[in-house]
């Protein structure tokens, strides 16, 4: 499973703004730290926006902030509503899959119940969660560089 660049942004603007909820930040703050695009940004934000989870604050002064409590923000409903699809297979989508194994694939069904077993963990984290560094990470949550940990 891999998830998609556009996903990754909106992960990483989410915990950069969980972890600076004292302050309004700017998408070119992102940027810099990660080394990504403001254009692919400010689509990642524009949508944040608009499904309530970021606040956007416009003007000389603006910025971005989380619009909820990160105990709040599930992160497998971020990703559900991020990626586009979770076609592990051709078989996965039904209006072009040509594959003559799929009526009676296993494969198929240990795939989708990956892809079920790997949503469900993701069900369990909130942002609140991942915004805890991990042992010896502190210098780096300071500059605004985490890592995804999922609870075990």
């Amino acid at each position: 499973m891999r998830l998609t660049a556009y996903t990754d942004y909106t992960l990483r603007t989410l915990m950069y703004l969980g972890m600076h909820r004292d302050r309004l930040v700017t998408i070119q703050d992102i940027a810099d730290l990660h080394s990504i695009s403001k254009n692919h940004l400010m689509k990642v934000v524009h949508q944040l926006g608009l499904s309530g989870i970021v606040e956007t604050v416009r003007g000389r002064n603006g910025g971005l902030r989380l619009a909820r409590d990160p105990s709040e923000i599930n992160i497998g409903k971020v990703v559900r509503e991020t990626e586009s699809d979770f076609f592990m297979a051709e078989c996965f989508n039904t209006e072009f899959n040509t594959c003559p194994l799929t009526p009676g694939c296993q494969l198929r069904s240990a795939l989708g119940q990956a892809t079920g077993a790997f949503l469900a963990v993701l069900d369990q984290v909130t942002l609140a969660s991942i915004l805890t560094p991990a042992p010896g990470m502190a210098p780096a949550m300071r500059e605004g560089v985490i890592t995804l940990q999922l609870a075990p």
